[in-house]
């Protein structure tokens, strides 16, 4: 039986890995056995790290929502159960950003909901 020397496909699977180890730091990036943990860690956190960064985005709004909310005398959930009662469909992304840009317009936006009592 003739021997088979797995010379293209054994160094392109390697540097494959190598490619995704650029960047890090000392032998994580130079060596295999380093690397390919390295990359398998890097993979496992950066999959994590999608999900804690939807988390992390609406507690910002939800903060910004209640920051600015407070300054018209009402607190972020009974700012969310007045939009539920008056059927008003925004979502917490859009009314941060009204909140954080457009002042004017969540001021008449509060003078709206309110008034509506």
């Amino acid at each position: 039986m003739t021997r088979i020397k797995r010379g293209n496909v054994a160094r392109r699977r390697r540097k494959k890995i190598l490619k995704l180890a650029k960047g890090f730091r000392g032998s994580h990036s130079k060596l295999f056995r380093t690397a390919k943990q390295q990359v398998t860690k890097a993979l496992k956190y950066s999959y994590i790290g999608r999900k804690s960064r939807k988390r992390n985005y609406r507690r910002l709004w939800i903060i910004r929502i209640n920051a600015t909310t407070r300054l018209y005398n009402i607190s972020y959930s009974q700012f969310i159960s007045l939009l539920k009662q008056r059927n008003i469909a925004l979502n917490r992304k859009t009314l941060s950003q009204l909140a954080l840009i457009d002042k004017s317009a969540f001021a008449y936006f509060m003078q709206f909901i309110q008034f509506d009592n």
